[in-house]
């Protein structure tokens, strides 16, 4: 067996654990603004600023607990597109978009 198919399993398991943490805090944040409001629903949670009772400093802590492991399920979806679909291509794709990047910041965007 080649490393491809270990690494795209590696990959499905990671996503596995984060999806499923994620759904996790989900309903824990979910959980936490019915304490404080019981007629919400999940969409409303995602406009906290619409629920002024929402602020509430638990909740915040709960709900930037979700945010960043949305990050991270974001990083790692676009980690195992690259590593997977381009492999050293994707590298090597992103280490030219950096140089760019850094020309562009040396010569004020020209």
């Amino acid at each position: 067996m080649n490393g491809a198919p270990d690494t795209k399993q590696l990959f499905d398991r990671i996503l596995g654990l984060v999806e499923a943490m994620e759904e996790n805090q989900k309903q824990k944040v979910l959980d936490l603004a019915r304490r404080l409001l019981p007629h919400l629903t999940p969409e409303d949670i995602r406009n906290p600023h619409d629920f002024p009772d929402l602020d509430d400093p638990d909740w915040h802590f709960e709900d930037g607990q979700l945010t960043g492991i949305q990050s991270v399920r974001f990083a790692l979806r676009a980690l195992s597109g690259e590593v997977l679909s381009h492999g050293d291509q994707g590298a090597s794709r992103a280490d030219e978009l950096q140089e760019d990047a850094e020309k562009a910041e040396q010569t004020g965007g020209r």
